[in-house]
């Protein structure tokens, strides 16, 4: 069988990367957005799409409405980590795993025991004030429904993720593909692949060991050598089951 062959690869290296999408936090209660009933396709009362209103543009021209949504519609307090992220963690304690590349912004690979995570969109931990720069917790800001202000300068606090309308960080995305292009095993899971520029990153693989997890067939499959099509939640767990 595929996955007793990923097992086997997994369990005789020690070069692994992971590279995950909205997928992976799928089973800790933390919808794809991008999924038919996701926030992508849903409309808001003010007839504004989720995009616009998650861009620096909405942000600047709208603050507290901004602060609502994000409040309201990313922040999941009760989430946990699932066996993905565990199995991740496991990886690492290891000695196999050398990094997480992650496009999420919830931090669940921190919480699961994850040291290594390169955030490719940010993350909901850190906030930061937009005039004086002072530095907040997700804490601190949750003390207030609405817009957070600044106890130091009385500037707007936000969260420092990458919103529509920024620049990805680019120390983190060349750590990324830097690390890509140089482990042995790769394990993308839990996204379609489609979303630039983070799609991309597989170009940078010189290696013969592409795994590839997702529920849904993605536009990369064919690159792959190895693809399943199921529950990442209970493959990743069965893939280091006898670790």
């Amino acid at each position: 069988m595929i996955i007793d062959k990923m097992k086997t690869i997994i369990q005789e290296s020690d070069n692994i990367v992971f590279f995950g999408g909205a997928g992976v936090s799928t089973a800790s209660g933390i919808p794809d957005f991008r999924s038919a009933t996701g926030l992508y396709n849903q409309k808001n009362k003010n007839n504004y799409s989720p995009e616009y209103m998650l861009s620096h543009e909405f942000l600047e021209r709208n603050p507290e409405e901004f602060s609502h949504y994000y409040k309201e519609h990313l922040i999941y307090p009760e989430a946990k980590p699932n066996k993905a992220h565990l199995a991740l963690a496991k990886l690492e304690r290891l000695g196999k795993l050398k990094a997480v590349i992650t496009q999420n912004i919830d931090s669940l690979h921190q919480m699961a025991g994850s040291k290594k995570v390169l955030e490719l969109h940010g993350n909901l931990r850190d906030y930061y004030c937009t005039s004086c720069h002072k530095s907040y917790t997700l804490e601190e800001v949750m003390k207030e429904e609405g817009m957070s202000i600044c106890d130091q300068c009385g500037g707007f606090i936000r969260p420092d993720v990458v919103l529509y309308g920024e620049s990805l960080n680019m120390d983190i995305m060349q750590k990324a593909a830097e690390m890509i292009s140089k482990c042995e095993v790769l394990i993308v899971a839990g996204t379609s692949l489609v979303v630039y520029p983070a799609a991309s990153f597989l170009r940078y693989y010189r290696g013969n060991k592409l795994m590839i997890i997702n529920r849904d067939h993605t536009s990369k499959d064919e690159m792959a050598d190895y693809v399943i099509h199921d529950d990442l939640n209970e493959v990743m767990d069965e893939l280091v089951k006898e670790l």
